[in-house]
């Protein structure tokens, strides 16, 4: 059994979907955020991830008033996108957001991690996005030369909740999650690992939930439940087993 986390991303207010996180080519999917969130909650999720995609580009939060909508259906929210500084993550943490989300952080500000984690356990997480094994930032507007791997072992032992593994050249583009680089993350770390990037249908829910005994916690999902190609009460069976 796994975690479901229907993916909420936030541009100027709005949910969206981007492809391969490519801000040209970006699709609205719903103008209020707050009700979207509500329909996921009305079908039986606990759980929202959402990325504020102009704070990831900017360093800061940018979509407060939409995150705050989110927030008032009474769903855990597990938030990413230009979270920086500690200020930051404790106002966020304040307001209820269930979880904050690091990357950029993580790869250029490692020791706030450790400290946020340190501070505030478990509810904090290490964001993982990679482009061909490489962790990008920035919004994924840079490529470093560290691999995934090595980033998520700086932080092991540290109190950090979990690892969202994201293949970049996946992310939006429905072909399939990368079930083989998501289960080697997470028989390579003992950080729990929540899979993102490309999930396409129900038997990409499936297999995360059978990796869920190598460490895998959960698996976000987007443009699939968007377009209708997911059914989310199914894919809610099938994060826990028992669909086969």
């Amino acid at each position: 059994m796994i975690t479901l986390y229907p993916a909420i991303d936030l541009k100027e207010g709005q949910a969206v979907r981007l492809f391969q996180g490519d801000f040209d080519k970006l699709t609205v999917y719903a103008p209020d955020p707050g009700a979207q969130a509500k329909k996921f909650g009305d079908s039986g999720c606990e759980w929202i991830h959402v990325v504020d995609l102009d704070g990831a580009v900017a360093g800061e939060s940018r979509n407060n008033v939409a995150v705050k909508d989110i927030l008032k259906t009474g769903l855990k929210v597990q938030l990413g996108g230009g979270i920086r500084t500690m200020k930051n993550i404790e106002t966020l943490l304040s307001i209820g957001i269930s979880r904050v989300v690091l990357g950029t952080a993580a790869l250029k500000d490692p020791e706030l991690v450790k400290e946020a984690a340190s501070s505030f356990p478990g509810q904090i997480a290490v964001g993982a996005d990679a482009r061909e094994g490489m962790v990008a930032a920035e919004g994924w507007l840079e490529t470093s030369q560290v691999k995934t791997v090595d980033l998520v072992r700086r932080f092991e032992d540290c109190g950090v909740a979990a690892v969202i593994f994201t293949d970049i050249t996946r992310d939006g583009a429905l072909t399939g999650v990368n079930a083989q680089a998501t289960s080697e993350l997470a028989s390579a770390v003992s950080i729990p690992v929540i899979a993102s990037g490309g999930v396409r249908g129900l038997e990409d829910i499936s297999a995360c939930a059978a990796l869920a005994h190598k460490g895998l916690e959960g698996v976000i999902t987007g443009r699939a439940l968007y377009d209708g190609r997911i059914d989310l009460k199914q894919a809610l069976a099938a994060a826990k087993g028992e669909l086969c």
